[in-house]
């Protein structure tokens, strides 16, 4: 699993039968600052991910990848490897809080 903000979406009219209907996000992955441990940092990639949460434009999701992505009820019987399977509140690295979902209100 890796934290991962939503930076975009994708629109695919064209596709396998059982993909009608999900909503595609482009996700980047981020990760604890190495010098600071203070804040999370973007890793610069790019991924396409199946959302069955609803997240939206900029939050911060959870992200499953790999053959464990097709392991909910929802995404059992899909030709995926990567599904968003949280919203992110809040990261907290020893203790200390370093993101907020409230922060972007």
């Amino acid at each position: 699993m890796f934290v991962a903000r939503v930076t975009g979406s994708v629109v695919a009219t064209q596709k396998v039968a059982s993909m009608t209907g999900h909503k595609l996000l482009i996700v980047e992955p981020y990760r604890v600052d190495e010098k600071n441990r203070d804040r999370l940092v973007p890793t610069g990639r790019t991924f396409v991910v199946v959302d069955t949460l609803g997240a939206g434009l900029d939050e911060m999701v959870l992200v499953c990848q790999g053959s464990s992505a097709r392991l909910t009820p929802e995404t059992e019987k899909l030709p995926i490897d990567a599904v968003v399977i949280g919203l992110i509140n809040t990261v907290d690295i020893g203790g200390r809080e370093i993101f907020s979902s409230r922060e972007l209100s």
